[in-house]
């Protein structure tokens, strides 16, 4: 059966745990040869009476997902042999799967239980996802703190997933089993068994720009089994969203499996903004169950949405404009719309994944991975900047500045992974040893776009119209021009070869000690070209090069990476562990989008050195509750050097930057009681910037850096929810403190100087009507908290967070 249909199937028994799994564990156990029955006669009698007491207190209970499957139902002993239950010696205990708890982690690279991995991992699972109703990756990762949303430069705003981590950007350290993902997408969770978030630098785990940490998405994937659903969702702002999940046995030990999703929505709050898609993932699996395993899958993605490009900050808490009117100016209606009807968002991505199995030996398995992928994004933005009273004291007649971006992008990856997993004993020490190599080759190529009058090769192209917009009543049917391709194209491609190994040694049942290590070679590569205008020719002409003409640019960075990490745990009690790790990453130029740049104080300069990033983390994690609730705490210091910087005395550009995160985490994830839930962390984070007193490049004047953009030192998120019959309530808070922007002490006060902090809350209500029919109400943001989501690095727009809504599903099981 299915991870994903399988955890719907059965979530009313493992809801009503430990009584239902334990009665199951007895029944089957009939089926152990009676040597493994001998063996666990000193158990006998505590295994029974656990099973008994257990099975009492659940006879009654229903279950607490909304989305429950008839399998629930399904006899725990196939063939229904009554004696099986009443063999003797029985001391079998089984390992109960809780909705909303992970105990280990999808990847192979974790060879132990995530309670004594000496590392902070969150593992979002899709019982909980549902619940809430969730739809994108962002919606998901609402459940870890210290996540924040980004917006983007001034005249810009970024494209997908966009976000920070631990003080660090992490939209390039999204994973798909193991692999790297596609470019700037706005991932669904309709093919997703669960989100795993690995918090801190991760070098030895992924390689390059693992600063932060990484996301890794686990796909759902075929199992022997036959069953399905399909959900139907209506709500606020027009909002239709349709998903089916189907997995069949093809026969023998093969299987296949379809997930389909499509939707025409609004967007809470903001009439003129929608997103339109569908998506496929088929899949096939060959010889499950048995020692060679083979999975051939892909994802295919469209999306036609009308995108965002914010709303302008006036009047918002904390603006500031040196204009008194201005400053004083009341917000505008947040459902203003500053771009065009014609503004777009068109994404088309496909990705294919070979993933291929074999057990060589008991504690021997090696697998391959092979990906390739491409994503086209064509977009056309429009973006608000500064504001005019036109020498008006009236209003109604102030207008705001508009910027228009159009990118055509084109992402392609090739990847393939090799892994060993190994478990042996060497000298009476077990080791867990997992190593390998991985090739990947990645592809962006982005055409130049322009808005002004222009001389390009001979051909003369006119400025296209962007007219300011009315303040307070922005008229979407505004005549703004289309930016033209100027064939002024940037590519950049990036190749890594890597090699991989990491050890889990038992030094006995107390102590663990875990160390890994990767090496790779990386080579950045970026071509492209720079236009002679009027402005650079002095630079130009000696070359032969007059207006017009395009200076062909071509860089390259290359190197060697080495990334570490080293972990020793300690387990005080079987259930429980206490940790000490550090380990490190690497960050080379142009890791975020293989684009390499020509300016000098640029991070992305090909003669930059790569950026260093160390950690070192305190934790501990306990399974409280017969393992169906899980504690941790963590205490962390990040460390990023080699951040650019202008020398106070000629003004070089010079490496020199330090950012320092500390910071300290808590979670709590299972069971409270068979029916209660419980999903719950908290952030704190200090965050400073050393060494950064440089040189303002505009004004002369020295100006000294503290703390980190978009970085709250608090936020927290909580979810629960608990079944009572047929019916299931839950609800849940998320709170994210203050986010500076103005982090300078020389920084003109303008626009907004921060986001401030915000608190929601979510509730959900959901009725088994029957064994196939599950109703589902969600209403997010009770309270209808008016809120700012994101906000662009010069605090001029900023996108709201979605008001009071409503969504209702339907969920049918077959």
């Amino acid at each position: 059966m299915s991870s994903s249909i399988r955890s719907r199937a059965h979530t009313a028994t493992r809801r009503c745990l430990p009584g239902g799994s334990l009665a199951a564990a007895a029944a089957l156990s009939s089926l152990l040869p009676l040597s493994v029955l001998a063996q666990t006669q000193g158990n006998t009698a505590a295994a029974a009476t656990n099973a008994a007491t257990n099975a009492n207190a659940t006879t009654n209970a229903a279950p607490s997902n909304p989305v429950a499957s008839p399998a629930s139902s399904k006899p725990a002993t196939p063939g229904g042999d009554s004696k099986a239950t009443t063999l003797p010696d029985v001391g079998v205990k089984a390992q109960r799967e809780l909705p909303n708890k992970a105990d280990v982690s999808a990847s192979p690279k974790f060879t132990q239980p995530l309670v004594d991995t000496p590392k902070t991992v969150q593992v979002i699972k899709q019982e909980t996802l549902r619940e809430q109703g969730a739809a994108t990756l962002m919606e998901a990762l609402r459940n870890t703190p210290g996540i924040t949303l980004q917006l983007g430069e001034n005249g810009n705003t970024a494209a997908g997933d966009t976000f920070q981590l631990r003080g660090f950007a992490a939209q390039s350290a999204t994973f798909v089993d193991g692999l790297r993902d596609l470019g700037p997408v706005t991932r669904d969770v309709f093919n997703l068994d669960q989100v795993e978030v690995v918090k801190g630098p991760s070098g030895s785990d992924i390689g390059r720009g693992a600063a932060a940490g990484y996301i890794n998405l686990i796909s759902k994937l075929p199992e022997l089994d036959n069953e399905g659903q399909a959900s139907l969702t209506l709500g606020s702002a027009e909002r239709k969203r349709a998903t089916v999940d189907i997995n069949r046995r093809l026969g023998g030990q093969s299987a296949a499996r379809l997930n389909l999703m499509a939707q025409n929505s609004g967007v809470p709050g903001a009439s003129m903004l929608r997103n339109k898609g569908w998506a496929l993932a088929p899949a096939l699996s060959f010889g499950l169950q048995t020692p060679t395993r083979v999975h051939l899958y892909s994802l295919h993605q469209r999306q036609d949405n009308q995108p965002d490009g914010g709303i302008p900050s006036i009047g918002r808490p904390g603006f500031y404009n040196a204009d008194a009117l201005l400053a004083a100016g009341a917000p505008v209606d947040r459902n203003n719309y500053y771009g065009s009807r014609h503004d777009r968002e068109k994404v088309e991505a496909d990705m294919f994944t070979a993933r291929i199995e074999h057990d060589w030996a008991p504690g021997l398995t090696l697998r391959n991975l092979t990906r390739a992928g491409r994503s086209h994004m064509d977009r056309v933005l429009t973006g608000v900047n500064a504001l005019s009273r036109n020498n008006s004291t009236d209003p109604a007649l102030w207008t705001v500045a508009r910027t228009r971006q159009r990118v055509d992008q084109t992402n392609t990856i090739l990847a393939n992974q090799t892994l060993v997993n190994a478990k042996l004993t060497l000298a009476g020490l077990q080791h867990d040893l997992v190593g390998g190599a991985e090739l990947l080759n990645e592809r962006q190529t982005t055409l130049g776009t322009g808005t002004t009058a222009q001389l390009i090769r001979g051909v003369s192209y006119g400025a296209i119209a962007i007219p300011a917009a009315n303040l307070y009543r922005p008229n979407v049917d505004d005549v703004l021009g289309l930016p033209y391709l100027t064939g002024i194209d940037t590519e950049g491609q990036s190749s890594t070869v890597a090699a991989f190994v990491a050890d889990t040694l038992t030094l006995n049942p107390q102590w663990k000690i875990n160390a890994g290590l990767r090496v790779e070679r990386y080579r950045t590569t970026t071509t492209g070209g720079t236009l002679v205008t009027s402005t650079n020719l002095a630079t130009y002409a000696s070359q032969g090069y007059a207006v017009g003409g395009v200076v062909p640019a071509n860089m390259s960075n290359s190197g060697d990476l080495s990334s570490w990490n080293l972990g020793v745990v300690y387990k005080p009690a079987a259930h429980g562990s206490l940790y000490a790790a550090a380990g490190n990453s690497s960050t080379p130029p142009g890791s975020a989008n293989f684009a390499l740049s020509a300016t000098s104080t640029n991070q992305a300069n090909a003669s930059m050195k790569p950026q260093r990033t160390r950690i070192v983390e305190l934790g501990s994690k306990w399974d409280l509750l017969d393992k169906r609730l899980n504690l941790s705490g963590a205490l962390y210091r990040t460390v990023n050097d080699n951040q650019v910087t202008q020398d106070l005395i000629d003004r070089s550009f010079i490496q020199d930057g330090r950012t320092t995160v500390r910071g300290a985490e808590l979670a709590a994830v299972g069971q409270l009681t068979n029916f209660w839930q419980l999903t719950a962390a908290l952030a704190s984070m200090k965050t400073s910037q050393q060494s950064q007193r440089s040189i303002d490049a505009t004004t002369g004047a020295v100006t000294n850096t503290t703390g980190l953009r978009w970085s709250p030192e608090f936020s927290a998120t909580l979810w629960t929810s608990y079944t009572l019959g047929d019916f299931t309530l839950g609800g849940g808070v998320r709170h994210v403190g203050e986010q500076k922007r103005v982090i300078t002490d020389s920084a003109a006060a303008a626009n907004m100087p921060s986001l401030p902090g915000y608190d929601v809350i979510d509730l959900m209500a959901a009725w088994k009507v029957s064994r196939q029919l599950n109703l589902q109400l969600n209403v997010g943001n009770v309270a209808d908290k008016n809120y700012v989501a994101a906000l662009n690095n010069s605090g001029a727009r900023f996108l709201l967070g979605a008001p009071r809504n409503v969504q209702l599903t339907a969920a049918l099981q077959f």
